[in-house]
C-alpha cells in the first residue's frame, strides 16, 4: 500500500510540475493558437489576461460563472459550488447541480468548493481556461500557473456574461442573450403591474433556517434588482439609507414590526447541508425556514404574514445564479407564487 500510495504522489507530482512547467507563463498562456490576431486580452478583476484561441477545457469557480458559459452553450471539464451540496466527482450533473446540472450534457470534475478550489485537482484536469470571482484573487498566481485566467465581479452579471463571451469568441451570442433577457423583463412587467399597483412595497428577508439570523441582504445582487425592476417599491430601514452597496444589513427579529408597511415578503434561505437529489432542492432549501416562520410569533404579527402574502425562495437562485438563466428562473419563481393562476 505505502509503494502504491508513493507512485500515486509521484505521478501527482509529475502533472502538476509538467501543468506548472508548460505553463510557466502564467495567465499570458496561449489556448491553442500561436497567432497573435486569434488572441484577446480580457481585462477583469485581477488585471489583464491574454486568452488565445479557442478554449475548450474551461474550469468555473462557483454557479455565477458557470451560469454564463452554460448560457453561452460551451460546457465546462471542472466545477466548484460555492456550497458543498454534493461530494466526488459531477458524474450525474442533473442530480447534483441545482438548477444548472441539467444544462451540463457531461460528467465534470468537482475541484473543491467555489472561493477554496483545490488547485492539485484543477492542475490534474489540465484546463485551458479558468473563470474565478473576485474571492478566488488570494489563489490568482496558483491558477495562473495553470491556466489563463479571469477573475469576475459577481455583482456585475451583464459584464461578466461579455467577458466570458470575449473569451470563449462568442460576443454576438451575449449581446442578444442580453437583449432576450431585456424583452423578457418587459413582458414579467406588465404581468405584474396588478399586483404592483395594488401591493407596491416589497419586504426582502434572508435568513438562516431558524430565523436566529436575518438580514436585508445584498442590494447589488439580482435577488434585489430584478424585483425592482418589476416595480416593486423594496422595505428598508432609515438608519440603512446610505449603507454600502455590498452589505448585507443584519437585523434581529425584534427589528421586523418597523417593516410592517410591506404589503408583501420574500423570504430567502440557504440550508448548506448535503443534498442527495436536486429533484426537492427547495424543500430541502425551504421547510425548516417555512416551519420556523409560521411559529415565530413576531413574523406572524406581519400584516403580510396575516394577509398570506409571505413567499419562500432558495437563496441560491438569486444570489448564485445573477444573470440570464437565473433572471428566467427567478421570474419562472416569482410568477408561480406571486401571480393569480389563470
Amino acid at each position: 500500500m505505502k509503494v502504491l500510495r508513493f507512485k500515486k504522489f509521484l505521478i501527482l507530482l509529475i502533472i502538476l510540475g509538467g501543468a506548472i512547467a508548460c505553463q510557466s507563463q502564467g495567465n499570458k498562456k496561449e489556448v491553442s493558437s500561436s497567432d497573435p490576431a486569434d488572441c484577446r486580452t480580457i481585462e477583469h478583476e485581477a488585471g489583464e489576461t491574454e486568452v488565445c484561441g479557442q478554449p475548450e477545457q474551461i474550469v468555473v469557480l462557483g454557479p455565477y460563472v458557470l451560469e454564463p458559459l452554460l448560457a453561452l452553450g460551451v460546457q465546462p471539464i471542472g466545477f466548484a459550488d460555492h456550497i458543498a451540496f454534493h461530494q466526488g466527482e459531477y458524474d450525474n450533473p442533473k442530480e447534483q447541480i441545482p438548477y444548472l446540472g441539467s444544462l451540463v450534457t457531461q460528467p465534470i470534475a468537482n475541484v473543491g468548493l467555489a472561493y477554496e478550489p483545490s488547485i492539485e485537482a484543477i492542475a490534474l484536469i489540465q484546463p485551458d481556461l479558468i473563470i474565478g470571482v473576485q474571492p478566488n484573487a488570494k489563489q490568482y498566481d496558483a491558477l495562473s500557473q495553470i491556466a489563463p485566467t479571469i477573475l469576475l465581479n459577481w455583482s456585475e452579471p451583464e459584464k461578466n456574461l461579455k467577458g466570458i463571451a470575449q473569451a470563449v469568441n462568442r460576443s454576438q451570442q451575449a449581446e442578444q442573450l442580453l437583449k432576450d433577457r431585456e424583452k423578457q423583463i418587459a413582458v414579467a412587467r406588465e404581468a405584474f403591474a396588478p399586483v404592483v399597483a395594488t401591493h407596491p412595497e416589497l419586504l426582502l428577508l434572508f435568513t438562516s433556517l431558524n430565523l436566529q439570523e436575518i438580514n436585508l441582504g445584498n442590494p447589488a445582487g439580482l435577488c434585489h434588482s430584478l424585483v425592482k425592476e418589476l416595480g416593486f417599491q423594496l422595505v428598508s430601514l432609515p438608519e440603512l439609507k446610505n449603507s454600502e452597496p455590498n452589505s448585507p444589513n443584519p437585523i434581529s427579529i425584534e427589528i421586523l414590526p418597523r417593516l410592517n408597511d410591506a404589503e408583501l415578503a420574500l423570504v430567502f434561505s440557504v440550508n448548506s447541508g448535503e443534498l442527495e437529489s436536486i429533484n426537492n432542492f427547495n424543500q430541502h432549501q425551504l421547510s425548516k425556514t417555512k416551519q420556523a416562520w409560521q411559529e415565530n410569533a413576531i413574523a406572524q404579527s406581519l400584516d403580510a404574514s396575516k394577509a398570506g402574502r409571505v413567499y419562500f425562495i432558495p437563496t441560491y437562485l438569486c444570489a448564485g445564479l445573477p444573470g440570464v438563466i437565473g433572471t428566467e428562473l427567478y421570474l419562472e419563481e416569482l410568477e408561480q407564487q406571486l401571480l393569480p393562476s389563470k
